[in-house]
């Protein structure tokens, strides 16, 4: 058998069954998991069992806790961007320069704000990092209708009319 596992009292009871019904989703397990480590110390196996995580995860978040405090569980308010070459702000400063030049008439491609990123940047990047850059800044992908420069409009509408139902 193994440990038990308990948590100190940073908090009380009352205090923690206040933030389960204020949270939803992982933050309200990870609460329910401290929430069992203090009113009914059991092994990190039965807790995560009963809480439905896994047993280190368990283990990393009554260690957290008990050094941490509350503010362990919470986590922060914001999710933080890892691996990104720029900020919010400095990719929308970045894009408004292809924005000016969008509103004026010209088409923006992809491919010239990949080469004009790998400039900046000294390196090459994949294309999928200007696509997710674009997305993250709310550009959508406009194209015009494909016609064909030199299309004829009577040979069109003969095809129209000739072409079975």
């Amino acid at each position: 058998m193994g440990r038990v596992t308990s948590v100190k009292p940073h908090l009380s009871e009352y205090e923690i069954s206040e933030r389960l019904k204020g949270t939803s989703g992982r933050v309200h397990r990870r609460w329910l998991v401290v929430w069992n480590a203090l009113v009914d110390p059991r092994t990190a196996r039965q807790i995560a069992r009963h809480t439905g995580v896994s047993v280190s995860s368990v283990h990393n978040l009554v260690s957290n806790y008990n050094r941490f405090g509350p503010e362990a569980v919470d986590g922060s308010k914001e999710s933080k961007r890892r691996r990104c070459y720029f900020s919010r702000e400095r990719e929308s400063e970045f894009l408004a320069s292809f924005l000016e030049e969008a509103s004026a008439g010209q088409i923006c491609v992809a491919g010239r704000i990949k080469q004009a990123l790998e400039n900046y940047l000294g390196h090459s990047v994949h294309h999928s990092t200007v696509y997710r850059m674009l997305e993250r800044n709310e550009w959508r992908k406009v194209v015009p209708r494909p016609v064909h420069p030199q299309a004829k409009e009577e040979v069109k509408e003969g095809f129209k009319k000739t072409f079975p139902k």
